[in-house]
């Protein structure tokens, strides 16, 4: 059942799980707050614990505002898109046969039959990001499994409204955000380091912090070049 609870004109969303600390998340676009608790927690404790974290509340729900959007996309020619941080020209073919997408020079060369809608024209190039994501991950898992004594169970690209990634300890599946794929490189290393983390550290503590400042020094300077790049021009919820 989800409660609400009041943290000094700040309404904030407690969502109970079976879990053994409290987690605070401030969400895109407006700075919405969630708190994860543990199941048997009383609300006057959630409440306490919060309002002790109203400063970091409140810093979070400044960058989340502040972060540029992408513009709205019709998916139309010329139009700007992006792949691993580069900017190209969409390039819209119509002609009778199955749809494809192409990688040529500055330009993504999107082929579809006449009279294609516009989401399905979005529909399409998703499918094909999610493709890229998907194919540069293994040699990365390769990489820091090996390094971190660690082994994933599976991972899974899909579109995330509210996270880059997401990690469940208990089945050691990973989930990754499609846009990944528009971002630099490093931004989709870090993310994939970041849930392998959580494979040592199920938590954000300073247990987990250590275990990211070993394996990836510049782990914080990812974070930020990730979270200041503009995100999907559209409401994320949770």
């Amino acid at each position: 059942m989800l409660e609400t609870i009041d943290l000094g004109g700040i309404p904030a969303d407690v969502v109970r799980k079976r879990i053994k600390h409290v987690h605070l998340s401030v969400y895109p676009p407006a700075g919405r707050v969630r708190i994860s608790a543990p199941e048997h927690m009383a609300l006057d404790t959630i409440r306490v614990f919060a309002i002790s974290k109203l400063p970091w509340i409140k810093g979070q729900q400044r960058k989340v505002q502040a972060q540029e959007r992408e513009s709205p996309r019709d998916y139309i020619d010329r139009e700007s898109h992006y792949l691993w941080g580069k900017r190209y020209l969409l390039t819209l073919v119509e002609r009778d046969a199955a749809p494809s997408i192409d990688r040529q020079h500055n330009r993504i060369v999107l082929s579809v039959r006449p009279g294609t809608t516009t989401s399905r024209r979005e529909e399409l190039l998703d499918a094909w990001y999610r493709e890229q994501v998907k194919t540069a991950v293994p040699p990365l898992l390769k990489k820091w499994e090996a390094l971190m004594n660690v082994k994933s169970s599976k991972v899974f690209v899909q579109r995330m409204k509210t996270k880059w990634g997401s990690c469940n300890p208990a089945s050691r599946a990973i989930r990754l955000n499609t846009d990944l794929a528009k971002k630099p490189p490093e931004c989709l290393e870090y993310i994939v380091v970041h849930e392998l983390a959580h494979l040592i550290e199920p938590s954000h503590n300073a247990r987990f912090v250590s275990v990211m400042n070993l394996f990836m020094p510049k782990w914080q300077h990812y974070r930020d070049e990730l979270n200041n790049l503009p995100v999907r021009h559209e409401d994320w919820d949770y």
